[in-house]
């Protein structure tokens, strides 16, 4: 078997999350569909030999604009994809789901992947980014699909304050549901919200009285990186750092919640579209196997 590296991105506003799920459109679901067109794959749907991993299984409604999959085929699936192009099969599978995935997906490459790679386990770190529109922006409809409009004035200072208290190995039970086995302790390595600032779309302009602005100046943006993230985590915490941006909560409820890892209904995930995963980082080939093994094992904060 080859294993392929595949890097994408989509908008998620129309599909019910990455994982696939009988009769509802996913993203996972689409791009494997296409995957069996173009290698033939005529096996049963209910054991698929088409199956991808990824980085980050995200919720409906949430983007990516980096996203990283992997997938195993064997040469035979993957030089059928040749064809009448003059090009390697790799690159061919490449050009084929490009032009037949649909349009609100995009594939940015395909390779083969190094040896001991696996897009779940090997992944160093994840970068996601909420963006709000809040009464200090200017609410632009066109990002209606990924931005969360808001006409509240939210108290940065507090928020940050609230984000800090993320940073470090901590158990995000208050904040995320875990999957079966699993646990809900991550090492959040950076969090906090800062403000886009008002600037031109060129910096050179070419004499005109207007200077256009940036789509996204003046928006307010939650940036978190961390090792991985539970189901519901980003946007249950920026739901939380919200609450205290209102004044309907203070940085001390937040500590708490953090404190004492209890899910209840003050800890829910805020509305998805203003959420994108922005980026998926990996280690030196050499190390991807060790990664993958260490992140296997079940964490403690021992």
């Amino acid at each position: 078997m080859i294993r392929l590296r595949i890097d994408l991105a989509y908008n998620g506003m129309n599909f019910n999350g990455w994982a696939v799920q009988p009769k509802l459109r996913t993203v996972q679901g689409e791009i494997e569909k296409v995957l069996r067109r173009i290698l033939h794959d005529r096996t049963a749907q209910e054991q698929p030999t088409i199956r991808l991993t990824v980085a980050g299984r995200t919720d409906a409604g949430v983007h990516a604009s980096h996203q990283v999959c992997h997938l195993d085929v064997t040469q035979a699936m993957l030089d059928g994809c040749v064809g009448h192009m003059h090009v390697d099969a790799v690159k061919a599978l490449e050009l084929r789901l490009s032009r037949m995935v649909p349009n609100d997906i995009a594939i940015h490459r395909v390779s083969i992947a190094p040896e001991g790679f696996d897009a779940r386990f090997s992944a160093l770190e994840r970068t996601y980014v909420y963006r709000i529109a809040d009464a200090q922006s200017t609410y632009d409809p066109r990002q209606l699909s990924y931005v969360w409009h808001i006409d509240d004035e939210l108290d940065i200072d507090a928020m940050n304050k609230a984000a800090a208290l993320t940073i470090g190995l901590h158990d995000f039970g208050s904040f995320a549901t875990p999957n079966p086995g699993g646990t809900t302790i991550r090492e959040v390595k950076t969090a906090y919200w800062r403000r886009v600032p008002m600037r031109p779309l060129i910096d050179d302009p070419m004499g005109e009285q207007y200077r256009t602005p940036a789509i996204e100046s003046g928006l307010l943006c939650f940036t978190i990186v961390a090792d991985a993230f539970a189901r519901n985590m980003v946007r249950s915490l920026v739901n939380g750092c919200v609450q205290v941006g209102r004044g309907k909560r203070s940085v001390d409820w937040f500590a708490q919640k953090m404190q004492v890892p209890l899910r209840e209904g003050s800890t829910g995930p805020i509305a998805p579209e203003g959420l994108t995963l922005e980026h998926v980082a990996y280690p030196p080939n050499d190390q991807l196997a060790s990664r993958a093994e260490a992140i296997r094992a079940v964490r403690t904060l021992d």
